[in-house]
């Protein structure tokens, strides 16, 4: 099982950046491939960006069309956290952000609201 809990979520105003973080509470975090999804008001999950657990020199990371180029997603395997960064965000953007572990099974964080204004 592993847990995982999400900060720096907030509120922004279009073209600002947000960092977001999570945190695991597991010590098989780093062979855990991790992700990004998020959930807007009355829409479907989207799947974000995600990270492979692979070592550093051959680590790989992945995004939706929707924020490439402008996301950047990465992990500290040390300090068992992963990272979004968020720049140039648009209210489009406007959601709930979840952390996802995947090792088998997908565990979820409770999530962190990010708001864009216009």
């Amino acid at each position: 099982h592993v847990q995982l809990v999400e900060s720096g979520g907030g509120s922004v105003q279009a073209g600002e950046s947000l960092a977001l973080s999570c945190v695991a509470s597991s010590y098989i975090f780093d062979k855990c491939g991790m992700s990004w999804y998020r959930q807007a008001p009355g829409k479907e999950v989207e799947w974000v960006a995600g990270i492979t657990s692979l070592p550093s020199l051959f680590r790989a990371a992945s995004y939706a069309d929707s924020v490439k180029g402008r996301f950047t997603i990465s992990r500290d395997n040390a300090k068992d956290t992963l990272y979004l960064q968020m720049n140039s965000l648009k209210p489009e953007d406007t959601a709930m952000y979840y952390c996802a572990a995947e090792i088998g099974s997908r565990f979820y964080g409770q999530g962190t609201q990010v708001t864009v204004s216009k």
